[in-house]
Formats: structure tokens, sequence, C-alpha cells
């Protein structure tokens, strides 16, 4: 299957180097380069590419500028010195993140990927526009996995092993049954990716993972609280206590 790309970083030498790592990919077509973020959005719109190789730090428009501002929302490769973006550039749904200096093994692993991912796209286009005009995609929007920070690492964890999500500031401590995680997303961001049929919002600061819900109990002001089975209890706001309620039978 062919597909196409644009490159998109500031520095020449990085974008030549790309090019010679994209040879022996006669599959691929490279439609453009770019050295600048308003440019790379013109092009972007303009020729529609499958993927994009895109650096993050560049002058004026940064690539998680140039993404905001994008309508075609093409797969994205991203490439930069700074690991610290990491985090940033997997909750932006990249497919991969490489590092520089760019090593070309490391490369080939992120083109299969994206590869991988573009066939998949094709092959289930006619399915998922049926599912679509029937509403039987609906569910398709929410996430089934997220990249979360544990150490130096980046773990993908399963959204159905999270117990429950509290707000701790701008960060979100997600527990799951063996273990916690920091996310730098808010919990308000995090709820928008979440299936509302299984998770659900008990408090400003607290969503919980129904499948992980063992009892509610009525506290003695006419409150809720809510007990999950790794024993942790919560309590129920008023606001969101209908959320709770509509669960009775």
């Amino acid at each position: 299957m062919k597909f196409n790309c644009i490159i998109v970083d500031d520095e020449k030498l990085a974008r030549e180097l790309l090019m010679e790592f994209l040879e022996p990919y006669p599959e691929i077509e490279v439609l453009a380069e770019c050295s600048k973020g308003i440019e790379a959005v013109e092009k972007i719109e303009e020729l529609k590419p499958n993927l994009i190789f895109l650096d993050v730090q560049m002058p004026g428009m940064d690539g998680f500028d140039v993404l905001e501002a994008l309508e075609h929302k093409p797969y994205v490769i991203f490439t930069t010195a700074y690991d610290q973006y990491a985090l940033k550039a997997f909750d932006s749904n990249a497919i991969d993140y490489l590092l520089k200096p760019l090593d070309e093994d490391r490369f080939k692993r992120a083109v299969e990927r994206a590869s991988e991912r573009i066939k998949s796209e094709d092959s289930n286009f006619d399915e998922l526009i049926e599912s679509l005009k029937t509403g039987e995609g609906e569910s398709k929007k929410y996430s089934t996995h997220l990249f979360v920070q544990k150490s130096e690492k980046l773990l993908n964890i399963e959204v159905n092993d999270i117990l429950h999500l509290e707000a701790s500031g701008d960060y979100t401590v997600l527990t799951t049954k063996n273990d916690q995680f920091l996310s730098s997303s808010g919990i308000g961001k995090l709820e928008s990716k979440l299936d509302p049929e299984k998770f659900i919002r008990i408090h400003r600061s607290t969503i919980i993972n129904l499948s992980y819900l063992k009892e509610i109990e009525k506290h003695f002001n006419g409150g809720l609280i809510v007990k999950m089975e790794n024993a942790k209890s919560f309590p129920v706001s008023r606001t969101y206590a209908k959320q709770i309620r509509k669960k009775v039978v």
C-alpha cells in the first residue's frame, strides 16, 4: 500500500537525514519539506498527507501549535532533541516519538508502526463509515489506552484497568489494581477521553470506574459515599449525586 508524508523541521540537515532514511521505502511519497510551522500548516491543509514527520521545537509555531492549527489530521511522528516533550507528544495521539540524533533502526520501527496504522485505517474505512451512520461506532471516540509517565518511562495502560482518578492540582492521579500513575493532564481533559457509561464523575476531583464500585453507603446527612473494591472510599458531591442515582434500579 502506498501513502504519502510531509517532513517538517527547521534544520536542513535533519530534513536531509529523514529523506535519506525514507529512500528504502518506495511506497512512501514525500509530498513536501517545510522549515517553518506556518508553511507546514499551509502545505498539510493543501496536500492532506497521511503522515507528517514533525519537529517539536521550531521558531514561531512549534510542532504542537502546528497540530492545533490543522483541520486535516494526519498521523504524526514527532522528532526532537528534547525528551521532556514525550508525554505531551503521546497526549497528542502521536504514532511515535523519535529523539535526535535520529537512529535508523528506531526510525524503521516508527515507519512500520505508521504503515500498519494507515493500512488498518484504510481496510476498516467502509466499516467505520457505516457504523458512524448507524450510531454503532459512538464508543470508538473514547480511549482504550492511555500513555502515562512512571519514573523515566512512558507506560501504556488499559483504560479498563483504572479503578479511579483523583485530581491533584493541575495533575491527575490514576489508580489501577497494582499501581498508581501521575498524569500531566487535568481531570477534566481525561474525563473527555473516558466512556461515560463506564466512568462517572462523583466529585469535581474524583472519577470512578463503575466496574470496580463495590457499594454505595448513605451518609447521616443524606449524602452518599462510594466504596471501591480496593477499599478506597469517596464522598459523592450533591452536584454529581444524580449520576449515581441513575444507576440504582
